[in-house]
């Protein structure tokens, strides 16, 4: 991320991540991009009905189109993530209470995690990904959920866990990529990203 602008090429167009989210940040940095964030005030959809892949990436192009309107010259990502149990998706929970009966929906079953990412240039989409993560929670009792809780605070979560924090109390195993859950699938966006013709910088120890 970067607070002053880029040094590469004029020709390369600069790269916002409409998000707040500090865990997508951190992934788009770890993966060696230089961009600006301006989170996204677009409202989200709400819909059970709909499927993860269609829900996701409209809230995805919500977001990247309200933040597009005022850099069309800009690459900007929009990201939706949530978490799937069968058909029912669950977003960020309101309160503690709710993030605790989440899961208990979670525990002791396979959900899945669907992340949207939509990446626009003007009211061009330059990309459109949908990347679906299988995760596998141990049985949980409340004293297991509440400990959790405590060493991560759930309330800007999607499920209400976050599996990079203490992954051990909770979950059991995952099928697919990690990044996808914390957020961001990062390898794939990666790997969009340069088609386009934006390099990672030089990353150093």
């Amino acid at each position: 991320m970067r607070s002053s602008p880029s040094k590469v090429s004029t020709d390369v167009p600069p790269l916002i991540l409409a998000s707040g989210s500090p865990r997508r940040a951190e992934l788009l940095q770890q993966a060696g991009f230089d961009f600006t964030v301006h989170t996204s005030p677009a409202e989200e959809r709400h819909d059970p009905t709909a499927r993860p892949a269609e829900l996701t990436l409209h809230n995805a192009r919500l977001k990247a189109a309200a933040i597009a309107t005022a850099h069309p010259d800009a690459f900007v990502i929009g990201a939706d993530t949530l978490v799937y149990v069968g058909t029912e998706p669950l977003g960020k929970p309101r309160d503690l209470a709710e993030a605790a009966t989440m899961l208990r929906q979670l525990s002791d079953r396979t959900h899945q995690v669907t992340t949207g990412v939509v990446v626009l240039q003007g009211n061009v989409a330059l990309a459109e990904l949908a990347i679906t993560t299988r995760v596998t929670f141990l049985p949980l009792t409340d004293e297991r959920i509440a400990a959790y809780h405590r060493l991560c605070p759930p309330l800007d979560k999607a499920g209400g866990y976050g599996i990079q924090t203490a992954p051990d109390l909770i979950i059991a195993h995952w099928q697919g990529s990690l990044s996808n859950v914390i957020g961001l699938p990062v390898e794939e966006l990666s790997a969009t990203l340069r088609s386009h013709g934006l390099e990672t910088r030089q990353l150093t120890d």
